[in-house]
């Protein structure tokens, strides 16, 4: 694999097995969805990724990574991100993100969504639109041409102009043989700083997570589960993206996703 800045730069059969690997996560995502509603237990999606990943013959990507113990990161409400599936009960109201990896033939496929529990706020309803839209901002700027950082500044203007945060802790991440390869996509500008310029065959995770209140988060004493310091809510949209000549593509687009 070529390298640009020790970026890895892939080529059409890799960004094809990359494809599938990532059309397999958004098929899991989608299943998950239609699963959501109150009285759920948050450990049947956990089962439920267990069993898809089998059927598809694919690899969770997160579990055993750093000691990690489950196929998915079920967060809920204030939770940001890395959290547990547990006995918890999903209630009226909730929001749910979902976070999920697979491994298909050597290549990371990795997307996340939130989801609404019934009936939500109108406030958590705007969190999760806004958090989505940010998104597809940034992806709308990752093409050639541009800076990695072009994508930064389309998600953190999007979201602090609709009077939220965007979370500093967590950021994306390139993907391909490894989960987490370089660069590192920020959701905001960080002070003083270039961008690297984006070259056909980069693939991103790009994933904001917004938050109600402040940005800061905590990590629980399980040692993964993330949460907003103020307790208020969170939202996280993930798409893996391929760099083109001509732009990019999602990877990890469905009939069904939440776009």
């Amino acid at each position: 694999m070529k390298k640009y800045r020790g970026i890895f730069i892939k080529n059409e059969n890799e960004i094809g097995l990359l494809r599938e690997a990532n059309r397999i996560v958004a098929s899991i995502l989608d299943v998950l969805g239609e699963h959501v509603r109150p009285g759920v237990m948050t450990m049947h999606f956990e089962e439920l990724a267990q069993k898809l990943c089998q059927e598809h013959g694919v690899k969770p990507a997160f579990q055993g990574y750093y000691g990690y113990p489950f196929a998915l990161c079920c967060s809920v409400n204030e939770e940001v991100v890395h959290g547990f599936p547990s006995e918890r009960i999903l209630n009226e109201g909730d929001i749910v993100s979902f976070d999920m990896g697979v491994v298909y033939e050597g290549f990371y496929g990795d997307s996340a969504r939130t989801f609404p529990v019934g009936k939500v706020s109108d406030e958590a309803t705007r969190l999760m639109d806004v958090t989505r839209e940010s998104l597809m901002k940034g992806i709308a700027q990752a093409k050639p041409g541009n800076s990695l950082y072009d994508i930064s500044v389309a998600v953190q203007r999007h979201v602090e102009s609709n009077g939220f945060q965007v979370v500093r802790r967590f950021v994306g991440h390139g993907i391909g043989r490894a989960l987490h390869e370089k660069p590192e996509v920020p959701n905001f500008v960080p002070p003083g700083i270039t961008g690297v310029p984006l070259k056909p065959g980069m693939v991103l995770a790009i994933e904001p997570m917004v938050t109600v209140g402040t940005y800061e988060v905590e990590i629980l004493d399980d040692n993964w589960t993330a949460v907003t310091r103020d307790r208020k809510l969170s939202a996280h949209f993930e798409h893996s993206v391929a760099i083109t000549n001509d732009g990019c593509e999602i990877l990890s687009l469905s009939p069904g996703a939440v776009r």
